[in-house]
């Protein structure tokens, strides 16, 4: 009932994760303000104010903000493989905008909280679960260098504002996230939506980036939003939590989940000459099990299985190119 009759903002509303969080929001009870600029929303609703904003632009962001009581913070540009070989200021750029903007803003108008994301990326390198107090034990792995100092200093903006101002700073660091809406973009798609894409155009050799032998963290994204909605409530401290699903899995064994999945058999061909990043990614989830009461609900293979199910009606309504 926490969030029954709140105002909630959510910017980049109609994108991946805003698109699940404002569909969560309502079912929650929250009066939701989705903030958008150029994509359009699929998310309808009574109980939705949308509003078109550039949050580029501070006087933008603080008329969107005003009278909101927490935010959402989902808007900004995540950083796959392709995407950092080719253009690896994009993302940085535009997150610093962006997050420093919001968190202006807010503090401005006087919101009560703000849910801001740090980033796994922005980890040591570890061959273990790493935990949250170990993000400043050394530096960022190689692959990461831009993203993830860009993404431990929105951190520290976070602490500023959460230090000095009155509004209240929540901070997650997600995994790697998917599940439907997700961006399928052969250009700046992640992994799994990419391996998705080839899978159901029965790609044969199937082609994948990297060894294969990769350890990743992946988490549907309805588990995220249900661990940042958890974190928003409990823990508005400016204290970083993890929110990943806490197993250790592959990308060898993801293309054999999505494989199957996609009901094609066919010769898969690893390709180390292509861009990856860190070899081992895995994070501890305790703190969100003791902190928030976070578990994961949705399986790898349910999820996974799902988000092809979707993809698959998308092409067939002509909504996927």
């Amino acid at each position: 009932m926490f969030y029954k009759d709140k105002v909630c903002v959510v910017t980049g509303a109609s994108g991946f994760v805003g698109t699940h969080m404002t569909k969560a929001l309502l079912e929650a009870g929250a009066r939701v303000r989705a903030i958008v600029r150029e994509r359009p929303m699929i998310v309808k609703d009574p109980r939705l104010e949308l509003v078109q904003a550039d949050l580029a632009d501070q006087q933008a962001c603080r008329r969107t903000l005003k009278g909101g009581e927490i935010v959402f913070h989902c808007a900004g540009a995540v950083s796959a493989a392709g995407v950092t070989a080719t253009n690896p200021m994009s993302a940085i750029t535009a997150n610093l905008t962006l997050t420093a903007n919001v968190l202006e803003a807010g503090w401005a108008v006087g919101v009560d909280r703000v849910q801001i994301f740090g980033s796994s990326t922005g980890y040591p390198v570890s061959d273990y679960p790493i935990r949250e107090d170990e993000m400043w034990s050394g530096p960022t792995h190689p692959s990461y260098f831009g993203y993830g100092w860009m993404r431990r200093y929105l951190e520290r903006m976070g602490e500023f504002v959460h230090q000095k101002g009155g509004t209240k700073v929540v901070l997650v660091r997600p995994t790697a996230t998917y599940g439907r809406h997700d961006n399928f973009d052969p250009l700046a798609s992640h992994v799994v939506p990419a391996l998705i894409r080839k899978a159901v155009a029965k790609m044969t050799p199937f082609e994948v980036w990297g060894t294969g032998d990769e350890i990743r963290d992946f988490l549907h994204i309805t588990d995220l939003v249900c661990g940042c909605l958890l974190a928003a409530e409990k823990l508005p401290t400016c204290d970083p939590v993890n929110i990943g699903y806490g197993k250790v899995i592959t990308v060898r064994e993801i293309v054999g989940l999505i494989l199957e999945a996609a009901g094609h058999d066919a010769e898969i061909v690893f390709d180390a000459t292509k861009p990856t990043t860190i070899p081992v990614r895995l994070v501890d989830c305790d703190k969100a099990k003791r902190l928030l009461g976070f578990e994961p609900k949705l399986s790898l293979k349910d999820g996974l299985s799902d988000t092809v199910r979707w993809y698959c009606g998308e092409l067939a309504a002509g909504r996927m190119a």
